[in-house]
């Protein structure tokens, strides 16, 4: 439709928002989750006891969603603007504004942008 490579890329970010890992690129086609495992991510954190989570969806047939269903996705908001500000942190770097190839030479790119930024921040050890 659009006539461009897209790219899915999946990120893990630190507590206060600072990118810390980057997967491979996909085609933008991949969603999310089958991104996520693909890359290996979701087992991973969960033999590490870590948690997938997602928020509650309204159904258009059913009543809006309970008092204790809003403060849930509300809590999970707070914790995905987190990995949001990570996003915008990848994003920021023009070179990926304009960046039209296929995944596979997007991945070196990324990586690279991962590298860059870490040694800006000073946070890189090798």
């Amino acid at each position: 439709k659009h006539k461009q490579h897209g790219v899915n890329v999946q990120l893990l970010a630190d507590p206060v928002g600072r990118l810390v890992w980057a997967s491979p690129a996909l085609p933008g086609a991949v969603h999310d989750m089958s991104a996520a495992r693909t890359v290996g991510l979701i087992d991973a954190l969960t033999s590490a006891g870590g948690t997938i989570r997602t928020p509650f969806k309204r159904h258009r047939h059913r009543p809006g969603l309970s008092r204790s269903q809003r403060d849930v996705n509300r809590a999970h908001a707070r914790i995905r603007a987190i990995g949001e500000r990570a996003v915008a942190t990848l994003k920021s770097w023009k070179v990926l504004t304009k960046l039209r190839c296929c995944p596979h030479r997007a991945t070196a790119i990324v990586q690279a942008i991962l590298v860059l930024q870490l040694i800006e921040e000073g946070r890189y050890s090798g």
